[in-house]
């Protein structure tokens, strides 16, 4: 697992020094309500388009709109992913900025934003451990989304 922060970020103390618990009970609560922005890459577009069994093309018209240098997943008028319907329907190959929620520079800034997450997020608290290794690489691949 590599580490790209620079060294004095990776190796200074931080709240979650211990780890921190998370598992994912697939409730929905961080893919519908406020309306955001859902990156997805090429390779995901892809992955999630077989898995749908569906052309790229006709899963980009679909289901996506321009974003960036690739594309964001679309959501209904009530903020709702589009691949949201009582559960993610690509949870198995679902983009990296799912797959690292809630584990985003924005929630782990303090313990007081990771405690303002929590409160949207029934998983925290819960599941696995996850070491600070873990979550400083997931931060990592999720920054720059």
């Amino acid at each position: 697992m590599s580490i790209f922060l620079p060294d004095k970020l990776a190796n200074r103390p931080y709240f979650f020094d211990q780890g921190l618990r998370f598992g994912c009970r697939q409730c929905g609560d961080c893919c519908v309500g406020e309306p955001g922005t859902i990156y997805v890459s090429p390779p995901e577009i892809e992955a999630i388009a077989a898995f749908l069994h569906l052309p790229v093309d006709e899963f980009t018209h679909q289901y996506l709109y321009p974003f960036k240098d690739s594309y964001s997943i679309d959501e209904d008028a009530q903020g709702r992913c589009l691949l949201f319907d009582d559960g993610c329907a690509v949870y198995d190959v679902r983009p990296l900025q799912c797959r690292t929620f809630p584990f985003w520079f924005s929630n782990l800034r303090s313990e007081a934003q990771w405690r303002r997450a929590a409160r949207q997020c029934p998983g925290i608290g819960r599941g696995r451990l996850f070491t600070k290794a873990e979550i400083l690489d997931m931060i990592n691949k999720s920054i720059y989304l």
